[in-house]
């Protein structure tokens, strides 16, 4: 399967010996990899519905060499896609066949460990959960935890703006970012917010965060460090229907209550998974809620006997609390491997990203199951039903002509269903490619162009990601840009180095 993307640069593409020798005059030793095979690894990220080989990758270790690299193609036109760890799952590592593919990987190493200001000053490659592992020692840990946090890095965190099963109430990604140093295409680094909670004048730090390397490339992240809750204790609830769940999560937020985590799967999700992990769930019901209550041990008995009130009102099942800590670790042993558990079931997969006000949960279910059955696909459901964000499994097989197809329609189905309840296309996995050409659901054309322009006031010939997130690409200039003075950003307070 292809995906359009901007038109191949022949006039580059026939310097590419050059550009090689160049990089590698930059990054000495392995650091530049150019041959087809040994390229292979970075054709695609997490959506491998889509590949394409990179004209050449590169690896550098210092924000140095990440400067020179893109002063370089800057002042040569040559299109660059920064890459993490390749977990993405919208196609925004898509690599270029005329673009160098700039990885972050080498850049692995925690900085800065300030237990005063409760901060951590890591480098883009480090892994989410090995922020957590050097810091728990000490009794803290990093809150934003997606299911892939063994693998992903926290440079892709910021450029998707992550979320995991925690983010209900301890946030995003931009929610726990304080600072970061980014450098330009133009090879300027700057550096924005610090160890500080809040810094003064624009919200730049927020634009970057989530900005999926259409502005920069983030080389160090400063990150704030939460305290362990002092008690924390999983309630497992059974659902004889997907409505009953739905209606249930909305209740529990109605009543003042904000869990640690609220996660939902359906039927074909629990199935996989209690097959994968063992994690001890109830095979006999449509739906099932894992609500996290934590803090001081009073409050968790309180909440949890609140929440299993509200469970039965909704018609539960089976309603079951965690004795141990180990048991509330598998709880979420299980539904961390959602995603690999229905890899199991299914030859390929395709999985969505939407978020839905949490009122629209049991519409928005039903309304799915009748789009399975339009298409002749089944879905397993798996998602964080505290903030409305939805991971919908669509179930294919690539090696059947057209059902890719399919099932790219039916993904674009449920997304316009997300817009359609007062919801939004994205929550934490970005646009990239797989919901470039769905944006006008969302936005006007105006507002497409206006945040183009913010694009062009970094980033001002478009090297950087080009044909992610945008359905139609203008040139700077067609858009009556921001007007920057000698070249630079309008924002003369940043930090320069």
């Amino acid at each position: 399967m292809s995906v359009q993307m901007p038109a191949l640069d022949r006039a580059v593409l026939g310097r590419r010996e050059q550009i090689v020798a160049a990089l590698r005059r930059i990054v000495p030793g392995e650091g530049v990899i150019a041959g087809e095979r040994e390229m292979r690894p970075f054709e695609s990220d997490g959506l491998t519905a889509y590949k394409q080989l990179p004209m050449v990758v590169v690896l550098p270790e210092t924000t140095a060499q990440v400067s020179q690299i893109l002063a370089y193609c800057h002042a040569e036109g040559i299109r660059v896609v920064p890459r993490g760890a390749g977990t993405s799952l919208s196609g925004g590592a898509l690599p270029l066949a005329d673009g160098v593919l700039l990885g972050m990987a080498k850049f692995n190493r925690i900085k800065d460990i300030d237990f005063d200001n409760r901060v951590a000053v890591v480098e883009p490659g480090v892994t989410n959960l090995a922020v957590s592992n050097a810091v728990a020692h000490a009794g803290f840990y990093y809150a934003p935890d997606p299911s892939s946090q063994i693998a992903c890095t926290i440079g892709g965190n910021v450029a998707e703006n992550s979320g995991g099963v925690h983010c209900l109430k301890y946030g995003m990604t931009t929610n726990n970012v304080l600072g970061c140093e980014m450098v330009l295409i133009t090879g300027e680094i700057i550096r924005l917010g610090g160890k500080h909670l809040d810094a003064g004048g624009y919200d730049l730090l927020g634009i970057v965060t989530g900005s999926e390397g259409l502005l920069g490339v983030v080389t160090e992240v400063t990150v704030r460090l939460l305290k362990k809750p002092e008690t924390a204790r999983a309630v497992l609830v059974g659902f004889p229907s997907s409505e009953d769940a739905g209606e249930c999560v909305g209740k529990i937020i109605g009543d003042g209550i904000i869990p640690g985590g609220m996660e939902m799967m359906d039927k074909p999700a629990i199935h996989a998974v209690e097959e994968f992990v063992h994690a001890g769930y109830p095979l006999d019901v449509e739906a099932l809620l894992i609500v996290e209550l934590d803090g001081p041990q009073a409050e968790v008995d309180h909440l949890i006997e609140r929440v299993e009130k509200i469970a039965r009102g909704c018609r539960a099942s089976v309603v079951r609390v965690s004795k141990t800590e180990e048991e509330r670790l598998l709880f979420w042993a299980g539904r961390k491997a959602a995603f690999p558990a229905v890899g199991r079931i299914s030859p390929d997969y395709y999985c969505m990203d939407g978020t839905i006000p949490r009122a629209k949960l049991p519409l928005v279910l039903k309304r799915t199951r009748e789009l399975s059955e339009k298409y002749g696909l089944r879905v397993a459901n798996v998602f964080h039903a505290g903030d409305g964000n939805l991971h919908p499994l669509i179930l294919y097989d690539a090696n059947k002509p057209g059902e890719l197809e399919r099932t790219e329609q039916f993904g674009a189905d449920i997304l316009r269903l997300c817009v359609e309840v007062g919801g939004v296309l994205t929550g934490e996995h970005g646009v990239g490619v797989e919901k470039r050409d769905l944006m006008p659901v969302m936005f006007s054309e105006i507002d497409l162009d206006q945040q183009q322009r913010l694009k062009c006031a970094f980033d001002d010939k478009g090297l950087l990601n080009p044909g992610k997130v945008f359905p139609k690409l203008h040139r700077c200039a067609e858009l009556g840009r921001i007007h920057i003075s000698g070249g630079k950003l309008p924002f003369p307070d940043i930090p320069r180095f």
